[in-house]
């Protein structure tokens, strides 16, 4: 049985503009799919889909007109055979502060419409337009679907309520909608990943220096992780015919500790 042929197909990818979102649309479209850089970054988001020969799509995952918009235009350029799940927000706070004051709820509620609802309305609006396309295998696959999680998923720290709790969903729902969508030939998978260098660490040599410190952390290799190393399993994911229901820690074999 073959990868998974992309060639002339066309993708999303949410979070595209940047960081593993990015490097996932990048390999993508070196496979010879047409990729729909989908975020709310414009003017870097349509620089990646320039650079690779997509198209950008503003696109807010928590929205359905937004959702069904970015697949609409994937689906222009060829059958839809990918999405990639990769936006999401980060929000620390300890579920009550040293002042005694709790978690505003709003905060909490945003984390897991983004993350969470986010990447359900993406991926359930993708599957939808999957199954109406010709299968490309003799057993039926027509596409596969990509869920970016995180180790907090499982090894949450100290201030991470929300976020483990947006990333541990993603990871609870893997299984049950690869179940749901085996029937249309959809695969489903889920990558976590670990500490990995994008630019929410900021730039020059103070935050050279705090990667080097956080990556003393991880197990092998002793360094944050990047993000072409993550684009790299979520294109085994995509295209390998075998691949279903997993969530994948790619994470150096790091287990966080509790701060």
């Amino acid at each position: 049985m073959p990868r998974l042929n992309l060639e002339g197909s066309s993708s999303i990818v949410t979070g595209g503009a940047s960081g593993i979102g990015e490097a996932s649309a990048r390999q993508l479209a070196a496979l010879g799919s047409r990729v729909v850089i989908a975020d709310l970054q414009e003017d870097r988001g349509s620089a990646v889909a320039s650079e690779i020969g997509g198209i950008f799509v503003k696109c807010d995952v928590t929205s359905i007109e937004d959702a069904d918009a970015a697949v609409l235009a994937a689906s222009e350029m060829g059958p839809l055979r990918a999405c990639v799940n990769s936006a999401g927000i980060g929000w620390a706070a300890r579920t009550v502060d040293r002042n005694g004051d709790p978690f505003p709820l709003d905060a909490f509620n945003r984390v897991i419409q983004i993350n969470l609802v986010g990447t359900f309305n993406m991926l359930s609006r993708a599957a939808a337009a999957m199954a109406k396309t010709d299968a490309v295998t003799e057993d039926g696959q027509k596409g596969a679907i990509i869920n970016m999680a995180s180790v907090a998923a499982e090894d949450g720290q100290i201030g991470q309520c929300a976020y483990s709790a947006s990333k541990g969903g993603v990871v609870g729902m893997t299984l049950p909608i690869a179940r749901d969508l085996s029937a249309l030939g959809v695969r489903v998978n889920t990558v976590l990943p670990g500490l990995i260098d994008t630019p929410i660490y900021g730039e020059g040599e103070q935050s050279d220096q705090f990667k080097a410190h956080l990556g003393q952390s991880v197990l092998f290799p002793k360094r944050l992780g990047y993000a072409e190393e993550l684009a790299f399993m979520v294109l085994d994911l995509i295209t390998n015919p075998y691949m279903n229901g997993e969530c994948v820690r790619v994470d150096g074999g790091i287990r966080m500790p509790p701060k």
